[in-house]
């Protein structure tokens, strides 16, 4: 293929041997191929190059696009992939656009790798944009010193914004350090630095932390007096979780009415919020009638099923999990495993174990992978029930469907085999279990180290709501 031919203006577009214009569809038919390659297989440039093959057009702006929305649903690898393939191509990558570029190498290759990628930047790409990359880097590493002394660097250079003081921001209410944020809140005042949505929620966040309701509020009657255009869902949603977590109901079913008359019809993710909020606050009535209102202006998505099945898991709404879950299974575009974890984990946590098996049964034949996951949470199931001989068949067959090291016993799950062969019989739990992995040829010094594991980490934690996966 002569990939010259295809190449005009300086590399910033492919172009069509003939002269149609590209649909919008066309583009997104790109998206969707990339976005799937997770499912079908293949490479991103393989399937970039046999998209131009087809004489179809590809544009920089359009690469763009699929990078941001990659991002957007965590698919870093696939996301790096494009950008990889536009320098190949000698496509212009804007020295702004570095910033995203050295983000996605910190997501898939480690921090070094991202130092590294910054080090070699010509001047001209070592901007603002790069900068505050690389200390959003420090800042998720929980890197303080790195973090401090990269930050001071920026100041130096004039790079200091509103987004540098929020990543400071978010690593010390992770590192349990919220009395840090009024410090830069007044540090943000004192140099004239205007407040983003975000710096008011953090601020919120670290009075709540504090026990501070009264500071909560300030925040917000400052956010409404200051910056009341900047007041979206989000704010309401973040102030709906303070009051939920402290057990105010009342005013958290206050602030989930102002959301939902900030939503747009298309917005999921803010549904998907009030789906979440309306069940910590035990609210199913609520929780059936957002779920409705969702799927009556928008496509739901598998994203969509499992955040309505986790919420009706922790308001043990069986029959509602029971319609729910069957009403995505007949209609889905692609089978995803994890609805499945969140059925079988509330049926068993009700006893259902006979309704949980034809899940899973029904899920063995559809799925295109093992589900050793799930097979973990019966076996954690069935050692708490005191039923090891059902325990150790999931064991058994999640070993036969093993290839090479694809799955290993959780150190969750070996420490709960052993916790019952301790309590409950008078055998060496490690031979015993040593003896079930020898016999399906695996290696029994992994246990030695699932030993060491699960002393930190007892006991296997439920499926947590993730609103930035993957969309199908």
């Amino acid at each position: 293929m002569n990939y010259a031919r295809l190449i005009s203006g300086g590399g910033w577009m492919f172009r069509r041997l003939c002269t149609a214009a590209e649909t919008p569809e066309k583009k997104l038919n790109l998206y969707r191929m990339l976005s799937a390659l997770d499912m079908t297989g293949g490479s991103v440039s393989e399937t970039l190059d046999h998209y131009i093959m087809k004489g179809r057009a590809v544009r920089k702006s359009e690469l763009e696009r699929c990078v941001e929305q990659l991002r957007k649903y965590r698919k870093f690898q696939h996301a790096l992939e494009i950008i990889e393939w536009m320098e190949l191509r000698k496509i212009n990558f804007s020295w702004d656009n570095s910033a995203v570029y050295l983000d996605l190498v910190s997501k898939t290759k480690g921090l070094v790798a991202a130092e590294n990628f910054f080090s070699g930047l010509p001047p001209p790409a070592k901007n603002k944009y790069t900068y505050g990359a690389l200390l959003n880097c420090y800042c998720k590493e929980l890197m303080t010193d790195k973090a401090l002394g990269h930050f001071d660097k920026m100041d130096e250079l004039g790079y200091i914004t509103s987004l540098a003081f929020n990543n400071l921001m978010s690593m010390f209410m992770r590192l349990g350090q919220p009395l840090k944020v009024p410090q830069l809140v007044r540090d943000m005042k004192h140099r004239n630095i205007p407040f983003s949505a975000f710096t008011y929620h953090v601020w919120m966040n670290s009075c709540a932390a504090l026990n501070d309701l009264g500071g909560v509020e300030r925040v917000y009657e400052e956010m409404k007096r200051q910056d009341g255009n900047k007041i979206g869902w989000q704010t309401y949603s973040n102030l709906a979780a303070i009051y939920s977590k402290v057990k105010d109901f009342e005013k958290a079913e206050e602030m989930l009415k102002n959301l939902e008359k900030q939503v747009k019809p298309r917005q999921r993710e803010a549904y998907h919020c009030l789906l979440s909020l309306y069940g910590g606050i035990g609210n199913l009535g609520e929780v059936h009638r957002v779920w409705n209102s969702l799927k009556s202006v928008s496509p739901v998505t598998n994203v969509s099923y499992l955040i309505m099945l986790s919420t009706l898991r922790r308001l043990k709404d069986v029959e509602g999990i029971r319609r729910c879950f069957e009403e995505w299974e007949s209609n889905c575009a692609s089978y995803d495993v994890r609805l499945v974890s969140v059925c079988v984990s509330a049926y068993l946590s009700q006893n259902m174990v006979e309704e949980a098996a034809l899940v899973f049964e029904g899920a063995s034949r559809r799925s295109k992978e093992p589900l050793f996951r799930i097979r973990e949470t019966f076996m954690m199931y069935f050692l708490e029930k005191r039923q090891l001989d059902a325990a150790v068949r999931h064991l058994e067959a999640a070993l036969l469907e093993t290839k090479g090291d694809e799955w290993h016993p959780s150190p969750q799950v070996v420490g709960a085999f052993l916790k019952y062969y301790e309590e409950e019989t008078d055998v060496d739990g490690v031979a015993e279990l040593s003896k079930i992995l020898k016999a399906n040829n695996f290696d029994d010094s992994w246990i030695q180290t699932c030993i060491t594991a699960s002393e930190s980490s007892p006991g296997v934690k439920e499926d947590s709501q993730v609103y930035h996966a993957q969309e199908n």
